[in-house]
């Protein structure tokens, strides 16, 4: 297990996100299309029924500061999820970073979608002793630092999902048959589906519910709410459209008892029988 030596400052004399950069100036430039859709489609879909929209914050290529003796240093996965803590920073802003020494509370799953010059350290394939100015490697901060519970792993040119789950002091990967990792205490799973998202026809990384139904995203709520309304709404037009129908057969009913008891008048009356008198 990772461990630090020095002592720890005090935490007030540490910076806060304020303090802090948001972003690298060594790596410009934004992702590329997947990495930007992909969490996209992970955060509409991330609805675990244990916890209220309030108490769940996500977030995709944020920085991750977790070191008190180093505080500048960072990891910033693809995808990350916290649970048990507060939407806002503070209860009031919206955050430039993640501060772990602030926060008190790790990710609960970390998603890291693969590329080739970022593979070897996200499957923890390069591993370094740290030292006072070489930061660990994004696995040793997952599993030895933030502890991470569930660290998922996506190659999208192979389609390969790989999972790991903390298990004591270290990651053990999980033996999928099928490409689900189910979370017990999120009452929720992550899988892959295939299907079309932003226009996008492919296998993508989702989240499931404990029927296996995939969770909708935002746009998929309201499609289908629209067409639950209109579904509805055709209903209450074939009801309207029998009642009519009920309504004009009662009419006709009318109409024939009217038309039977004019010509059964009529033929009292050729019989010489006043038919009022008869009332």
């Amino acid at each position: 297990m990772y461990q630090t030596d020095p002592p720890i400052p005090p935490k007030e004399s540490l910076p806060t996100m304020y303090d802090l950069p948001s972003e690298d100036p060594e790596e410009p430039g934004l992702p590329d299309e997947f990495h930007i859709y992909q969490p996209q489609l992970l955060e509409e879909t991330f609805r675990p029924p244990t916890y209220t929209a309030d108490e769940i914050f996500v977030a995709s290529d944020l920085n991750i500061y977790y070191s008190t003796l180093n505080p500048r240093w960072y990891k910033r996965p693809d995808w990350f999820a916290v649970v048990g803590t507060s939407r806002f920073y503070q209860q009031r802003d919206l955050r430039l970073s993640y501060v772990i020494w602030q926060e008190g509370i790790s990710p609960f799953v970390a998603v890291e979608l693969l590329s080739p010059r970022t593979e070897k350290e996200d499957l923890g394939q390069s591993l370094r002793i740290v030292e006072e100015n070489q930061p660990p490697t994004k696995w040793q901060v997952y599993e030895q630092i933030l502890r991470v519970p569930y660290y998922i792993v996506f190659d999208r040119y192979t389609d390969n999902l790989r999972a790991f789950v903390l298990q004591a002091d270290s990651y053990t990967e999980l033996n999928l048959e099928e490409p689900r990792i189910w979370m017990p205490r999120l009452e929720i799973g992550l899988g892959l589906w295939q299907g079309t998202y932003k226009g996008i026809e492919r296998l993508w990384l989702r989240w499931y519910d404990n029927e296996n139904n995939w969770l909708l995203t935002l746009a998929e709520q309201q499609s289908q709410r629209a067409e639950q309304q209109s579904q509805r709404a055709e209903q209450e037009r074939q009801r309207a459209e029998q009642q009519s129908q009920r309504a004009e057969q009662e009419r006709q009913r009318a109409e024939q008892e009217r038309q039977r008891a004019e010509r059964l008048a009529a033929k009292l009356r050729e019989l010489g029988v006043n038919p009022d008198e008869l009332i």
